[in-house]
């Protein structure tokens, strides 16, 4: 529901007020709400009845779509009052920002747990494992992916509290990109750097792992974040149909040419 620049400009605003933010950027585990597991027997069952709205109403979105998402349709499917599925959440928003959060913290979890297993040095195995990451969580869960990728739900608009897990793929991809010019000149880059032509100024200022990139590496990387997510988007909504015959060989190929545009080629040392 957020684009990358007004996700990284909001990014960027919680970078200097918020604790749990840099907690994010350095790769700690972050969760909306209680930020430890439930320890008593009222939040345990809370808890479950919360897990168990949520999933209700995935399933609402899988029959009717966002826009249609109902909290009293919801409670009349668990057998619930109207007034005490509001002890739950205030409004639809609410649950529909929850289920979104879930969904960016779902698709998070899956990159940054592939991209993390592969060694640091091999740049395009890094690059290969949150790609396809991307891809299967999206064909795993096709109505949580165009939840948040797919076309904005009319009447809502997403809160602060959903930025962070919206970050979550996009700082993994950074840490590649970074990781990428380093490797290429041997350095580390400068503590500042101008603003990219034509990219948000937030890119190159607010987040951490582009501080002091290049313009053409941020807006390289930009184009590299584009490119994933479209292929993905015209993947899953039938848009490759009659144009690509194998999406399996086509994927690869893409995901070599966009990791060679931001130094991540493919090399001696992948194992991918």
């Amino acid at each position: 529901m957020l684009s990358f620049v007004s996700t990284v400009r909001a990014l960027g605003m919680e970078c200097k007020q918020c604790s749990q933010t840099r907690a994010v950027l350095l790769g700690e585990e972050y969760r909306r709400g209680v930020s430890v597991k439930p320890d008593t027997p009222r939040a345990r069952a809370r808890a479950a009845v919360v897990d168990e709205i949520k999933s209700a109403a995935r399933a609402q979105l899988a029959e009717r779509g966002a826009a249609a998402l109902s909290v009293r349709h919801v409670a009349r499917e668990l057998g619930m009052s109207s007034s005490g599925m509001y002890r739950y959440f205030a409004s639809r928003d609410e649950l529909l920002t929850a289920l979104i959060i879930d969904a960016y913290d779902a698709l998070g979890a899956a990159v940054e747990q592939a991209e993390s297993a592969v060694d640091r040095a091999d740049l395009f195995g890094r690059w290969w494992a949150a790609a396809r990451a991307v891809r299967d969580w999206a064909r795993a869960h096709p109505q949580e992916y165009g939840l948040v990728y797919g076309s904005p739900v009319p009447g809502y608009a997403a809160p602060q509290d959903t930025v962070v897990p919206a970050a979550r793929v996009p700082l993994a991809l950074a840490g590649i990109l970074r990781d990428a010019w380093a490797a290429r000149t041997g350095t580390a880059p400068p503590a500042t750097a101008p603003a990219p032509s034509g990219i948000d100024l937030a890119l190159s200022t607010l987040v951490e792992p582009l501080i002091g990139l290049p313009q053409e590496v941020i807006t390289n990387g930009v184009m590299a974040w584009v490119e994933l997510f479209g292929f993905v988007s015209f993947e899953l909504y039938g848009h490759l149909m009659g144009s690509v015959h194998d999406g399996d060989a086509f994927f690869r190929v893409m995901c070599e040419r966009v990791a060679a545009s931001i130094g991540a080629d493919a090399g001696v040392g992948s194992r991918h």
